[in-house]
């Protein structure tokens, strides 16, 4: 059985998917957290071994974990998460001058101090290498796997091209070495599937890439839409304490996301929540179950 994740009220992100329409997101200036000196060592001390990022135990049959949501019993917690789902059919659309990038986005997010995971497609990082590594080096942010292609792992997905079950895996990893090819130092073990389409022969050929799957419980709506105000309401009542939001972040295909950031951070501010990357939710996931 495929599962199909809601991903929008009406018709709106089904068409962005089916168009292959990017929601991509980044920060053409020089980021200071490239160049910025971290703390010099002790030579007196063995530097301590890096901390794995928290991930969930496979699932019967050795499928994938499936994450949506952190506890609903652990603080008012929540996370918002932006996919950049540049396809890898779109170098002519970009050499021809359209732009999937977002930096007043990301702007945003920094003078708000908002925590965010950017789910990037490997393609995306090829085209816009620069913004991927200064969103990658930004403590802020963490980068995770959107699939190299933003081609579909089941067969009924949005009409995205589908991705063959013998090359799923290929997939995930060549994301992951454009993310390295483009400075990225440090991309979590987390994906998101094109289109949040997945079944059981997906989920079985992405654990072998060592991944938690990361879906989400609330839709921002954001895809195609006009009234900003309407997108910060749909997320203001949709979340809960542990939510994961799925937000796009383009100047084209969601050209109100960062109008309605505006609204919802302060308004959840005030309702008490404290805003995380994923990898915290799926770490106090980890440690209650």
């Amino acid at each position: 059985m495929v599962r199909k994740a809601k991903l929008r009220t009406g018709t709106a992100l089904g068409a962005l998917m089916a168009v292959g329409a990017v929601a991509g997101c980044g920060q053409s200036a020089p980021d200071p957290h490239d160049t910025a000196p971290g703390p010099r060592a002790s030579h007196s001390a063995s530097p301590a071994a890096p901390k794995a990022p928290p991930t969930l135990a496979p699932g019967p049959g050795g499928l994938a974990p499936v994450f949506a949501n952190g506890p609903r019993n652990d603080g008012k917690t929540v996370a918002l998460t932006f996919d950049a789902d540049m396809t890898a059919d779109q170098g002519e659309r970009a050499a021809g001058g359209e732009r999937f990038d977002h930096p007043e986005l990301i702007a945003s997010l920094r003078h708000l101090k908002v925590p965010a995971t950017v789910f990037m497609t490997g393609r995306w990082a090829e085209e816009y290498p620069d913004q991927a590594r200064a969103i990658g080096a930004d403590p802020l942010f963490e980068i995770a796997n959107h699939s190299y292609s933003h081609h579909a792992f089941t067969g009924d997905c949005y009409g995205l091209p589908r991705v063959a079950e013998s090359e799923m895996r290929a997939d995930v990893e060549r994301a992951y070495t454009a993310f390295r090819t483009a400075g990225v130092k440090k991309a979590m073990p987390y994906f998101r599937f094109p289109g949040g389409c997945y079944d059981d022969a997906a989920l079985r050929a992405v654990s072998a890439a060592g991944v938690t799957a990361v879906q989400w419980d609330v839709v921002s709506g954001d895809a195609f839409a006009t009234d900003a105000d309407a997108v910060a309401q749909q997320v203001l009542d949709g979340v809960r304490p542990g939510s994961v939001v799925v937000m796009h972040c383009t100047r084209s295909a969601a050209p109100t996301t960062e109008r309605a950031l505006r609204r919802i951070v302060p308004a959840l501010r005030e309702q008490g929540y404290r805003f995380v990357k994923v990898s915290e939710l799926i770490g106090a996931a980890s440690r209650k179950g």
